[in-house]
């Protein structure tokens, strides 16, 4: 076990990347939900049901063989919330690529849209065959570790386990993981009922609509969601700029629409169940489990890897879930080790 650590209380003084800024740098692109795949300008024009989802492309310097570094963001924040930890990953760590779900930042949030882990799994090949990705380190944080699990399962299924090192035409090669503050077992999910289990209810429906409005009850929302550690005030600019990402077109309704995640976890239990995965892939994926001390929603899981899947390398923080927002610099240190660790930026064929 490793443990990312610091003497110094979270610097509540730093300067925010602004909504703004961070989706002024990315693109939103023509997607199609129904064939998984990224139009042209031309084809989404004639495409009935055609999307704009956001990405964000940083350090795009590659080649065709190129380990790229896929970073799957988090419920409630999005790809927002990456960007205190882009800040500080440093401008020669990539090329990275960020995604946003439908639903979620600047992405398209159509109504009546089917939200969930396989639709989101769907988004993330169909823009690794956009930009030619052919082998990738994935970091997800917080509801994305199920479309990551999704994804490995795929993997799986597109070539038996003792072929999984060889080179693969079918689709990208995921060559290392690491989930922070993700359900990786559908038994040990712990949400408190301020979370996910109040925004399902018609009640948490009503409350979205009037978060949409105001951020002052978006505010009071997220610090009663228990989404921060016991010591840690978010102060009233950071809670106003997660504000403008969360509702940007739209966007507060979301969070009712897509917060059956650990439901939906528990149907397919078996499939996206860590420890079989794992045990399927056969070391062929290098596994890095990160866990924050004070985390309510996932805590459970930490001890469950540790038993479950003890091949794992389990990291942990200081601070409650929104790790990303507390201690950026300590998990950007983390993602970057692994990074560098397992050859991103790098082509396949000089890695170590």
């Amino acid at each position: 076990m490793s443990r990312y650590n610091t003497t110094d209380p979270p610097r509540q003084d730093r300067a925010l990347a602004t909504a703004a800024e961070w989706f002024g740098a990315g693109q939103r692109i023509p997607y199609d939900p129904e064939s998984a795949r990224m139009l042209t300008e031309e084809e989404a024009a004639a495409t009935p049901g055609a999307l704009r989802v956001f990405e964000r492309v940083a350090a795009t310097e590659r080649d065709a063989g190129t380990v790229w570094l896929t970073l799957l963001p988090g419920f409630p924040d999005g790809s927002y919330g990456w960007a205190q930890v882009d800040g500080m990953l440093g401008d020669d760590l990539g090329p990275r690529l960020y995604v946003e779900p439908v639903g979620q930042g600047d992405s398209d949030k159509p109504r009546d849209y089917p939200y969930s882990t396989v639709e989101r799994a769907n988004l993330v090949e169909a823009l690794w065959r956009h930009h030619g990705v052919r082998r990738t380190v994935v970091v997800t944080f917080d509801y994305t570790s199920l479309a990551l699990l999704e994804l490995l399962r795929r993997q799986l299924e597109r070539r038996p386990p003792e072929r999984a090192t060889t080179r693969d035409t079918a689709g990208p090669v995921i060559t290392a993981v690491f989930m922070v503050n993700g359900g990786l077992f559908a038994d040990m999910h712990t949400h408190p009922w301020q979370g996910t289990p109040l925004l399902r209810t018609p009640l948490g429906a009503l409350g979205m609509r009037r978060a949409q409005r105001s951020s002052r009850v978006f505010g009071t929302a997220m610090t009663q969601a228990r989404m921060y550690s016991r010591g840690y005030r978010p102060s009233p600019e950071e809670l106003a700029e997660m504000w403008s990402a969360v509702t940007r077109r739209d966007g507060a309704a979301f969070l009712h629409n897509a917060a059956g995640f650990v439901g939906e976890h528990r149907r397919h239990a078996q499939r996206w169940d860590l420890a079989a995965i794992v045990r399927d892939l056969d070391g062929t994926v290098a596994l890095y489990v990160g866990g924050s001390d004070e985390d309510p929603y996932e805590h459970r899981q930490i001890p469950a890897t540790r038993e479950r899947v003890p091949q794992a390398e389990v990291l942990t923080f200081p601070g409650g879930h929104l790790t990303t927002s507390e201690h950026p610099d300590l998990l950007a240190a983390a993602i970057r080790d692994i990074a560098v660790r397992h050859g991103v930026g790098t082509p396949a064929a000089v890695q170590r």
